[in-house]
Protein backbone atom coordinates (compact mmCIF):
# COMPACT_ATOMS: atom_id res chain seq x y z
CA UNK A 1 0.00 0.00 0.00
CA UNK A 2 2.86 2.17 0.71
CA UNK A 3 4.55 1.83 -2.82
CA UNK A 4 0.83 2.81 -4.33
CA UNK A 5 0.95 5.58 -2.19
CA UNK A 6 4.28 7.01 -3.13
CA UNK A 7 3.52 6.59 -6.94
CA UNK A 8 0.36 7.98 -6.72
CA UNK A 9 2.23 11.29 -4.99
CA UNK A 10 5.16 10.53 -7.69
CA UNK A 11 2.65 10.72 -10.59
CA UNK A 12 0.56 14.01 -9.11
CA UNK A 13 4.36 15.91 -9.00
CA UNK A 14 5.27 15.31 -12.54
CA UNK A 15 1.02 15.90 -13.61
CA UNK A 16 2.13 19.48 -11.63
CA UNK A 17 5.60 19.98 -13.15
CA UNK A 18 3.78 18.97 -16.31
CA UNK A 19 1.04 21.78 -15.85
CA UNK A 20 3.51 24.09 -15.17
CA UNK A 21 5.77 23.39 -18.15
CA UNK A 22 3.07 23.91 -20.14
CA UNK A 23 1.46 27.12 -18.72
CA UNK A 24 5.26 28.36 -19.52
CA UNK A 25 5.23 27.30 -22.72
CA UNK A 26 1.97 28.99 -23.43
CA UNK A 27 3.33 31.90 -21.38
CA UNK A 28 6.83 32.03 -23.78
CA UNK A 29 3.97 31.51 -26.82
CA UNK A 30 1.88 34.43 -25.60
CA UNK A 31 5.55 36.54 -25.51
CA UNK A 32 6.89 35.68 -28.36
CA UNK A 33 3.70 36.79 -30.16
CA UNK A 34 3.39 39.62 -28.88
CA UNK A 35 6.91 40.14 -29.54
CA UNK A 36 6.31 39.23 -32.99
CA UNK A 37 3.31 41.69 -33.02
CA UNK A 38 4.89 44.64 -31.40
CA UNK A 39 7.92 43.84 -33.67
CA UNK A 40 6.18 43.68 -37.10
CA UNK A 41 4.23 47.12 -35.67
CA UNK A 42 7.64 48.52 -35.54
CA UNK A 43 8.69 47.55 -38.63
CA UNK A 44 5.49 49.04 -40.39
CA UNK A 45 5.78 52.33 -38.66
CA UNK A 46 9.58 52.57 -39.97
CA UNK A 47 8.81 51.36 -43.09
CA UNK A 48 6.08 54.27 -43.43
CA UNK A 49 8.18 56.86 -41.88
CA UNK A 50 10.70 55.58 -44.64
CA UNK A 51 8.18 55.25 -47.48
CA UNK A 52 7.62 58.83 -46.25
CA UNK A 53 10.26 60.84 -46.62
CA UNK A 54 11.91 62.81 -49.49
CA UNK A 55 14.84 61.60 -49.42
CA UNK A 56 15.95 58.16 -50.46
CA UNK A 57 16.93 55.51 -47.79
CA UNK A 58 19.18 52.36 -48.13
CA UNK A 59 21.24 49.71 -47.00
CA UNK A 60 23.76 47.97 -48.48
CA UNK A 61 25.72 44.85 -48.32
CA UNK A 62 29.44 45.08 -47.91
CA UNK A 63 30.47 45.39 -51.76
CA UNK A 64 27.66 48.00 -52.56
CA UNK A 65 24.63 45.83 -53.42
CA UNK A 66 20.92 46.87 -52.78
CA UNK A 67 19.31 44.95 -49.86
CA UNK A 68 16.45 47.88 -48.89
CA UNK A 69 15.75 50.98 -49.92
CA UNK A 70 12.58 53.05 -50.09
CA UNK A 71 10.47 54.46 -52.88
CA UNK A 72 12.60 57.74 -52.41
CA UNK A 73 15.35 56.00 -53.33
CA UNK A 74 13.68 54.59 -56.93
CA UNK A 75 12.40 57.90 -57.50
CA UNK A 76 15.44 59.23 -57.61
CA UNK A 77 17.93 57.02 -59.85
CA UNK A 78 14.86 56.21 -61.78
CA UNK A 79 14.82 52.83 -61.28
CA UNK A 80 11.90 50.10 -60.60
CA UNK A 81 12.19 47.94 -56.82
CA UNK A 82 12.81 44.80 -58.78
CA UNK A 83 15.41 46.83 -61.08
CA UNK A 84 17.67 47.88 -58.00
CA UNK A 85 16.76 45.20 -56.12
CA UNK A 86 20.51 43.81 -55.87
CA UNK A 87 22.04 46.62 -57.97
CA UNK A 88 25.39 47.52 -57.57
CA UNK A 89 26.28 51.32 -56.81
CA UNK A 90 28.71 51.34 -59.70
CA UNK A 91 26.02 50.83 -62.22
CA UNK A 92 24.80 54.06 -61.79
CA UNK A 93 27.79 56.18 -61.80
CA UNK A 94 30.84 57.03 -63.81
CA UNK A 95 34.16 55.73 -62.70
CA UNK A 96 35.29 58.99 -61.66
CA UNK A 97 32.04 58.80 -58.99
CA UNK A 98 32.91 55.21 -58.30
CA UNK A 99 36.17 56.05 -57.17
CA UNK A 100 35.02 58.62 -55.12
CA UNK A 101 32.15 56.86 -53.10
CA UNK A 102 34.61 54.12 -53.02
CA UNK A 103 36.81 55.46 -50.94
CA UNK A 104 34.19 57.33 -49.08
CA UNK A 105 32.80 53.94 -47.91
CA UNK A 106 36.28 52.24 -47.69
CA UNK A 107 37.04 54.83 -44.39
CA UNK A 108 33.98 54.26 -43.14
CA UNK A 109 34.56 50.68 -43.29
CA UNK A 110 38.02 50.96 -42.07
CA UNK A 111 37.37 53.55 -39.26
CA UNK A 112 33.57 53.12 -38.45
CA UNK A 113 33.33 56.46 -38.36
CA UNK A 114 29.97 57.75 -40.15
CA UNK A 115 30.51 59.96 -42.89
CA UNK A 116 27.69 62.96 -44.03
CA UNK A 117 27.23 65.30 -46.58
CA UNK A 118 29.55 63.99 -49.14
CA UNK A 119 28.08 64.20 -52.88
CA UNK A 120 28.57 62.91 -56.28
CA UNK A 121 26.99 62.88 -59.64
CA UNK A 122 24.80 60.34 -60.31
CA UNK A 123 23.18 58.93 -63.90
CA UNK A 124 19.63 57.76 -64.24
CA UNK A 125 18.14 55.28 -65.91
CA UNK A 126 17.06 57.54 -68.50
CA UNK A 127 20.99 58.47 -68.67
CA UNK A 128 20.19 62.05 -67.14
CA UNK A 129 23.09 63.47 -64.55
CA UNK A 130 21.80 64.17 -60.91
CA UNK A 131 23.92 65.43 -57.90
CA UNK A 132 23.30 63.77 -55.34
CA UNK A 133 24.08 64.48 -50.99
CA UNK A 134 24.26 61.13 -48.69
CA UNK A 135 25.56 60.24 -45.37
CA UNK A 136 26.77 56.53 -44.77
CA UNK A 137 26.96 54.11 -41.24
CA UNK A 138 28.40 50.81 -40.99
CA UNK A 139 25.94 48.28 -40.30
CA UNK A 140 26.94 45.19 -37.53
CA UNK A 141 25.30 41.69 -37.38
CA UNK A 142 24.50 40.57 -33.75
CA UNK A 143 28.09 39.13 -33.24
CA UNK A 144 29.35 42.61 -34.19
CA UNK A 145 30.45 41.72 -37.67
CA UNK A 146 30.68 44.69 -40.23
CA UNK A 147 27.88 43.46 -42.98
CA UNK A 148 27.18 46.69 -44.94
CA UNK A 149 26.15 50.19 -44.95
CA UNK A 150 22.85 52.39 -44.52
CA UNK A 151 22.70 56.04 -45.12
CA UNK A 152 20.07 58.44 -46.04
CA UNK A 153 20.35 59.99 -50.18
CA UNK A 154 18.93 63.38 -51.05
CA UNK A 155 18.86 65.44 -54.49
CA UNK A 156 20.81 68.41 -54.30
CA UNK A 157 20.73 69.09 -58.44
CA UNK A 158 18.66 72.42 -58.28
CA UNK A 159 21.19 73.24 -55.10
CA UNK A 160 24.30 72.74 -57.31
CA UNK A 161 22.75 74.07 -60.50
CA UNK A 162 22.23 77.41 -58.60
CA UNK A 163 25.81 77.48 -57.17
CA UNK A 164 27.58 76.35 -60.78
CA UNK A 165 25.44 79.76 -61.77
CA UNK A 166 26.13 81.46 -59.00
CA UNK A 167 29.93 80.59 -59.50
CA UNK A 168 29.82 81.24 -63.41
CA UNK A 169 27.90 85.38 -62.54
CA UNK A 170 30.99 85.65 -59.86
CA UNK A 171 33.74 84.67 -62.32
CA UNK A 172 32.08 87.06 -64.96
CA UNK A 173 32.00 89.55 -62.62
CA UNK A 174 35.55 89.06 -60.93
CA UNK A 175 36.71 89.05 -64.40
CA UNK A 176 35.18 92.28 -65.48
CA UNK A 177 35.94 93.57 -62.27
CA UNK A 178 40.07 92.65 -62.89
CA UNK A 179 39.96 93.72 -66.33
CA UNK A 180 38.56 97.06 -65.94
CA UNK A 181 40.35 100.28 -66.85
CA UNK A 182 39.00 101.94 -64.32
CA UNK A 183 40.15 101.44 -60.49
CA UNK A 184 37.36 99.58 -58.05
CA UNK A 185 37.20 99.65 -54.92
CA UNK A 186 34.77 98.95 -52.02
CA UNK A 187 34.69 100.76 -48.78
CA UNK A 188 32.52 100.43 -45.57
CA UNK A 189 31.05 102.78 -43.10
CA UNK A 190 34.26 103.77 -41.23
CA UNK A 191 35.83 104.50 -44.57
CA UNK A 192 37.56 101.15 -44.30
CA UNK A 193 38.73 99.34 -47.91
CA UNK A 194 37.45 95.93 -48.36
CA UNK A 195 37.92 94.89 -51.67
CA UNK A 196 39.90 96.64 -54.36
CA UNK A 197 40.91 95.51 -58.24
CA UNK A 198 44.32 95.83 -59.76
CA UNK A 199 43.47 99.11 -61.82
CA UNK A 200 42.72 100.97 -58.32
CA UNK A 201 46.35 99.65 -57.31
CA UNK A 202 48.04 100.71 -60.36
CA UNK A 203 46.34 104.01 -60.16
CA UNK A 204 47.81 104.96 -56.87
CA UNK A 205 51.27 103.72 -57.74
CA UNK A 206 51.00 100.50 -55.51
CA UNK A 207 52.82 97.09 -55.91
CA UNK A 208 49.89 94.98 -55.21
CA UNK A 209 46.04 95.44 -54.26
CA UNK A 210 47.15 93.59 -51.19
CA UNK A 211 49.03 96.90 -50.28
CA UNK A 212 46.15 99.03 -51.06
CA UNK A 213 43.84 96.81 -48.47
CA UNK A 214 45.99 97.87 -45.69
CA UNK A 215 45.84 101.48 -46.27
CA UNK A 216 43.16 104.18 -45.00
CA UNK A 217 41.14 105.98 -47.87
CA UNK A 218 41.99 109.59 -46.57
CA UNK A 219 45.68 108.39 -47.11
CA UNK A 220 45.28 109.48 -50.53
CA UNK A 221 42.92 112.18 -50.89
CA UNK A 222 44.73 116.07 -50.26
CA UNK A 223 44.15 117.35 -46.64
CA UNK A 224 42.41 120.41 -48.67
CA UNK A 225 40.10 117.89 -50.46
CA UNK A 226 39.80 115.18 -47.48
CA UNK A 227 36.33 117.21 -45.70
CA UNK A 228 34.69 117.85 -49.18
CA UNK A 229 35.25 113.73 -50.08
CA UNK A 230 33.81 112.64 -46.43
CA UNK A 231 30.86 115.07 -47.14
CA UNK A 232 30.29 113.34 -50.51
CA UNK A 233 30.79 109.94 -49.05
CA UNK A 234 28.33 110.07 -45.60
CA UNK A 235 25.65 112.63 -47.96
CA UNK A 236 25.39 111.50 -51.42
CA UNK A 237 26.60 107.74 -51.36
CA UNK A 238 25.36 106.48 -48.06
CA UNK A 239 22.99 109.11 -47.55
CA UNK A 240 20.70 108.63 -50.30
CA UNK A 241 22.42 106.43 -52.55
CA UNK A 242 22.74 109.22 -55.37
CA UNK A 243 24.87 108.44 -58.07
CA UNK A 244 26.50 111.59 -59.56
CA UNK A 245 30.52 112.08 -60.36
CA UNK A 246 32.66 114.24 -58.72
CA UNK A 247 36.31 114.92 -59.34
CA UNK A 248 39.12 115.63 -56.85
CA UNK A 249 42.55 116.02 -56.23
CA UNK A 250 44.67 112.75 -54.80
CA UNK A 251 48.48 111.76 -53.80
CA UNK A 252 49.91 108.29 -55.26
CA UNK A 253 52.85 106.84 -53.75
CA UNK A 254 55.27 108.76 -54.78
CA UNK A 255 53.73 111.65 -53.50
CA UNK A 256 52.60 113.20 -57.15
CA UNK A 257 49.09 115.15 -57.26
CA UNK A 258 46.70 113.42 -59.71
CA UNK A 259 43.07 114.11 -60.92
CA UNK A 260 40.05 111.08 -60.41
CA UNK A 261 36.76 111.12 -61.79
CA UNK A 262 34.59 109.02 -59.13
CA UNK A 263 30.95 107.84 -59.00
CA UNK A 264 29.93 106.12 -56.09
CA UNK A 265 26.68 104.14 -54.40
CA UNK A 266 25.57 102.44 -51.61
CA UNK A 267 25.58 98.40 -52.16
CA UNK A 268 25.63 94.87 -49.71
CA UNK A 269 28.97 93.50 -49.35
CA UNK A 270 29.35 90.18 -47.24
CA UNK A 271 25.54 90.98 -46.03
CA UNK A 272 26.99 94.39 -44.54
CA UNK A 273 26.02 98.42 -45.97
CA UNK A 274 28.89 99.19 -48.38
CA UNK A 275 29.87 101.72 -50.70
CA UNK A 276 30.87 100.67 -54.85
CA UNK A 277 33.44 103.77 -56.04
CA UNK A 278 34.33 103.48 -59.21
CA UNK A 279 36.96 106.15 -60.44
CA UNK A 280 39.44 106.98 -63.15
CA UNK A 281 42.38 109.02 -63.65
CA UNK A 282 42.04 112.28 -65.48
CA UNK A 283 45.10 113.92 -64.51
CA UNK A 284 46.13 113.99 -68.54
CA UNK A 285 42.90 116.10 -69.22
CA UNK A 286 42.95 118.50 -66.00
CA UNK A 287 46.25 119.29 -67.20
CA UNK A 288 44.84 119.79 -70.65
CA UNK A 289 42.57 121.91 -69.78
CA UNK A 290 44.69 123.97 -67.77
CA UNK A 291 46.79 125.11 -70.54
CA UNK A 292 43.76 125.54 -72.38
CA UNK A 293 42.85 127.83 -69.89
CA UNK A 294 46.21 129.43 -69.84
CA UNK A 295 46.07 129.76 -73.19
CA UNK A 296 42.45 131.37 -73.06
CA UNK A 297 43.81 134.09 -70.67
CA UNK A 298 46.79 134.40 -73.12
CA UNK A 299 44.71 134.86 -75.48
CA UNK A 300 42.00 137.36 -73.88
CA UNK A 301 44.73 139.12 -72.47
CA UNK A 302 45.46 139.71 -76.36
CA UNK A 303 42.30 140.66 -77.08
CA UNK A 304 42.14 142.60 -74.12
CA UNK A 305 45.53 144.90 -75.58
CA UNK A 306 44.07 144.54 -79.06
CA UNK A 307 40.66 146.19 -77.99
CA UNK A 308 42.27 148.80 -75.48
CA UNK A 309 44.51 149.93 -78.43
CA UNK A 310 41.48 150.80 -80.83
CA UNK A 311 39.52 152.71 -78.12
CA UNK A 312 42.76 154.54 -77.58
CA UNK A 313 42.48 155.20 -81.38
CA UNK A 314 38.78 156.11 -81.44
CA UNK A 315 39.12 158.32 -78.05
CA UNK A 316 41.92 160.41 -79.99
CA UNK A 317 40.21 161.04 -82.60
CA UNK A 318 36.95 162.23 -80.90
CA UNK A 319 37.97 163.64 -77.49
CA UNK A 320 34.70 164.56 -76.68
CA UNK A 321 33.71 160.97 -76.45
CA UNK A 322 36.52 159.91 -74.44
CA UNK A 323 34.66 157.22 -71.57
CA UNK A 324 31.72 157.18 -73.74
CA UNK A 325 32.21 153.37 -74.66
CA UNK A 326 33.32 152.27 -71.17
CA UNK A 327 30.03 154.05 -69.61
CA UNK A 328 28.14 152.72 -72.16
CA UNK A 329 29.43 149.01 -71.88
CA UNK A 330 29.30 149.23 -67.96
CA UNK A 331 25.74 149.91 -68.03
CA UNK A 332 24.89 147.24 -70.71
CA UNK A 333 26.49 144.51 -68.63
CA UNK A 334 24.72 145.65 -65.72
CA UNK A 335 21.77 145.41 -67.46
CA UNK A 336 22.34 142.10 -69.14
CA UNK A 337 23.54 140.93 -65.51
CA UNK A 338 20.01 141.76 -64.43
CA UNK A 339 18.17 140.08 -67.13
CA UNK A 340 20.22 136.84 -66.35
CA UNK A 341 21.91 136.78 -69.24
CA UNK A 342 24.90 133.68 -69.00
CA UNK A 343 28.67 135.18 -68.18
CA UNK A 344 29.82 134.05 -72.09
CA UNK A 345 27.16 136.14 -73.39
CA UNK A 346 27.94 139.26 -71.18
CA UNK A 347 31.48 139.30 -71.84
CA UNK A 348 30.94 139.07 -75.62
CA UNK A 349 28.02 141.55 -75.08
CA UNK A 350 31.27 143.85 -72.99
CA UNK A 351 33.73 143.68 -75.83
CA UNK A 352 31.32 145.06 -78.42
CA UNK A 353 30.47 147.80 -75.96
CA UNK A 354 33.92 149.27 -75.58
CA UNK A 355 34.44 149.13 -79.50
CA UNK A 356 30.61 150.20 -80.84
CA UNK A 357 31.83 153.39 -81.70
CA UNK A 358 34.82 152.14 -83.92
CA UNK A 359 33.27 153.03 -87.01
CA UNK A 360 33.64 156.77 -86.16
CA UNK A 361 37.25 156.63 -87.22
CA UNK A 362 36.40 157.15 -90.76
CA UNK A 363 34.24 160.30 -89.72
CA UNK A 364 36.22 163.77 -90.30
CA UNK A 365 37.08 165.25 -87.07
CA UNK A 366 35.64 168.54 -88.22
CA UNK A 367 32.24 166.46 -87.97
CA UNK A 368 32.57 164.57 -85.06
CA UNK A 369 33.33 167.85 -83.19
CA UNK A 370 31.10 170.44 -84.78
CA UNK A 371 29.90 172.43 -82.29
CA UNK A 372 26.13 173.31 -84.13
CA UNK A 373 23.45 171.27 -86.45
CA UNK A 374 24.70 168.92 -88.37
CA UNK A 375 23.84 168.74 -92.48
CA UNK A 376 21.56 165.72 -93.69
CA UNK A 377 25.22 164.85 -95.31
CA UNK A 378 27.13 165.02 -92.53
CA UNK A 379 24.36 163.20 -90.34
CA UNK A 380 25.07 160.66 -93.29
CA UNK A 381 28.43 159.92 -92.25
CA UNK A 382 27.61 159.29 -88.64
CA UNK A 383 25.29 156.73 -89.60
CA UNK A 384 27.50 155.03 -91.47
CA UNK A 385 29.73 154.29 -88.80
CA UNK A 386 27.68 150.94 -88.04
CA UNK A 387 28.87 149.88 -90.44
CA UNK A 388 31.75 150.66 -91.08
CA UNK A 389 32.47 149.49 -87.60
CA UNK A 390 30.75 146.16 -88.58
CA UNK A 391 33.38 146.24 -92.02
CA UNK A 392 36.50 146.85 -90.23
CA UNK A 393 35.92 144.05 -87.50
CA UNK A 394 34.30 141.38 -89.50
CA UNK A 395 37.11 139.38 -90.46
CA UNK A 396 39.77 141.63 -89.14
CA UNK A 397 39.62 140.17 -85.47
CA UNK A 398 38.63 136.48 -85.15
CA UNK A 399 36.52 136.81 -81.56
CA UNK A 400 34.52 133.76 -79.85
CA UNK A 401 31.43 136.19 -79.60
CA UNK A 402 29.26 137.84 -82.44
CA UNK A 403 30.70 141.37 -82.01
CA UNK A 404 30.86 142.85 -85.32
CA UNK A 405 26.85 141.62 -85.88
CA UNK A 406 26.48 143.44 -82.45
CA UNK A 407 28.27 146.77 -83.80
CA UNK A 408 26.46 146.64 -86.68
CA UNK A 409 23.05 146.63 -85.33
CA UNK A 410 23.56 148.70 -81.88
CA UNK A 411 21.86 151.46 -83.84
CA UNK A 412 18.61 149.49 -84.61
CA UNK A 413 14.67 149.90 -83.28
CA UNK A 414 12.24 147.71 -82.40
CA UNK A 415 9.51 149.37 -84.79
CA UNK A 416 12.45 149.13 -87.79
CA UNK A 417 12.84 152.95 -87.51
CA UNK A 418 16.52 152.21 -86.81
CA UNK A 419 20.08 152.00 -89.39
CA UNK A 420 21.83 150.40 -90.86
CA UNK A 421 19.69 147.57 -92.28
CA UNK A 422 15.80 148.60 -90.79
CA UNK A 423 15.70 145.41 -88.77
CA UNK A 424 12.96 145.20 -86.62
CA UNK A 425 11.79 143.05 -82.85
CA UNK A 426 13.46 139.66 -82.80
CA UNK A 427 15.56 140.37 -86.08
CA UNK A 428 17.86 142.37 -83.76
CA UNK A 429 20.66 140.49 -81.78
CA UNK A 430 19.15 140.71 -77.92
CA UNK A 431 23.33 141.68 -77.15
CA UNK A 432 22.53 144.91 -79.95
CA UNK A 433 19.34 145.71 -77.82
CA UNK A 434 20.44 146.45 -74.51
CA UNK A 435 23.84 148.30 -76.38
CA UNK A 436 21.51 150.40 -77.88
CA UNK A 437 19.62 151.02 -74.96
CA UNK A 438 22.94 151.98 -72.89
CA UNK A 439 23.64 154.30 -75.86
CA UNK A 440 21.27 156.19 -76.02
CA UNK A 441 21.18 156.77 -72.13
CA UNK A 442 24.45 157.61 -71.92
CA UNK A 443 24.37 159.97 -75.00
CA UNK A 444 21.59 162.03 -73.23
CA UNK A 445 23.35 162.23 -70.44
CA UNK A 446 26.18 163.51 -71.28
CA UNK A 447 27.84 166.24 -73.14
CA UNK A 448 27.88 166.71 -76.74
CA UNK A 449 29.58 169.28 -79.02
CA UNK A 450 26.34 170.15 -80.64
CA UNK A 451 24.19 170.29 -77.66
CA UNK A 452 24.37 170.58 -73.15
CA UNK A 453 23.67 167.15 -71.68
CA UNK A 454 19.63 166.60 -71.65
CA UNK A 455 20.26 165.07 -68.14
CA UNK A 456 19.42 161.34 -66.93
CA UNK A 457 15.60 162.05 -66.09
CA UNK A 458 15.00 162.91 -69.84
CA UNK A 459 16.74 159.90 -70.62
CA UNK A 460 14.75 157.29 -68.42
CA UNK A 461 11.58 159.20 -70.09
CA UNK A 462 12.85 158.61 -73.66
CA UNK A 463 13.13 155.05 -72.24
CA UNK A 464 9.76 154.77 -70.59
CA UNK A 465 7.72 156.32 -73.45
CA UNK A 466 8.85 154.37 -76.09
CA UNK A 467 9.40 151.42 -74.47
CA UNK A 468 8.00 148.62 -76.85
CA UNK A 469 8.50 151.24 -79.93
CA UNK A 470 11.97 152.32 -79.99
CA UNK A 471 13.19 149.66 -77.32
CA UNK A 472 12.98 145.94 -75.74
CA UNK A 473 10.75 146.30 -73.02
CA UNK A 474 12.31 143.34 -71.28
CA UNK A 475 16.01 145.35 -71.98
CA UNK A 476 14.22 148.88 -70.34
CA UNK A 477 12.82 147.30 -67.63
CA UNK A 478 15.85 146.25 -66.48
CA UNK A 479 17.19 149.64 -67.04
CA UNK A 480 14.65 151.63 -65.42
CA UNK A 481 15.03 148.98 -62.46
CA UNK A 482 18.95 149.53 -62.19
CA UNK A 483 18.23 153.50 -61.85
CA UNK A 484 15.41 153.61 -59.55
CA UNK A 485 15.64 150.97 -57.41
CA UNK A 486 19.59 149.52 -57.27
CA UNK A 487 21.11 152.88 -57.40
CA UNK A 488 23.18 152.53 -60.51
CA UNK A 489 25.62 155.50 -61.40
CA UNK A 490 28.33 155.81 -64.02
CA UNK A 491 31.77 155.43 -63.05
Amino acid sequence: MKDEHQTKEQLIDELAELRQRIAALEASEAERKRAEEALQESEEKYRTILESIEEGYYEVDIVGNFTFFNDALCEILGYSRDEMMGMNNRQYMDKENAEKVYQTFNGVYTTGKPAEGFDWEIIRKDGTKRFVEASVSLMRNSEGERMGFRGIVRNITARKRAEEALRKSEDKYRTLFESKLDGVCVIDETMKLLLANQAAADMFGLDSVEEMLDLNPFDFISPEERERVLTIITKDMFGNNLQQVNEFRLMNKAGEEIWISAVGTATEYEGKLAGLVSFRDITARKRAEEELRQSYVKLQKALEGTVNTLISAIEMKDPYTAGHQRRVTQLACAMAKEMGLPEEQIEGLRMAGLIHDIGKMSVPAEILSKPGRLSELEYGLIQAHAQVGYDVLNGTIEFPWPVAQIVLQHHERMDGSGYPQGLSGEEIMLEARILGVADVIEAMASHRPYRPPRGLDKALEEMSGNRGVLYDPEVVDACLKLFTEKGFKFE
